[in-house]
């Protein structure tokens, strides 16, 4: 199973990060980001099989695929900002870690807004 080897990609990145920083602390970030890059590109046949779900779901529901690619949209910069956010604050940097946060739930607010306007006028079409 992938997962397995995901943790023990991670905990080997783990622990050669805790033996690298002390000794030099700005390469224990490098190994830091190189093992979640690693880790991310892993799930790349996993991510294209759930957007093929997706593109599925779109062609069987007759919905609009702007809808489908915002929903993906705002799923992707969650969890691109979440992982950002993690990194800072695993380097040390509270603050830009809470910005990249509060810049991505502004993001997925902007996104979200064009399926809140096309709920509205579907509302508006079922009520008199």
């Amino acid at each position: 199973m992938d997962i397995f080897r995901i943790i023990g990609i991670g905990f080997a990145t783990t622990i050669t990060a805790l033996i690298v920083k002390q000794v030099k602390p700005e390469i224990a970030i490098v190994i830091s980001i190189s093992g979640g890059v690693l880790m991310i590109l892993m799930l790349v046949d996993s991510l294209t099989s759930i957007i093929s779900v997706f593109n599925a779901l779109i062609a069987k529901s007759g919905i609009s695929s702007g809808i489908f690619s915002s929903v993906l949209k705002i799923i992707g910069i969650g969890y691109i900002t979440e992982f950002s956010a993690n990194l800072c604050q695993d380097a040390g940097t509270n603050s830009v870690a809470n910005k990249i946060l509060l810049a991505g739930k502004i993001l997925i607010l902007v996104s979200a807004l064009p399926i809140v306007s096309n709920i509205i006028e579907i509302i508006s079409e079922i009520l008199p």
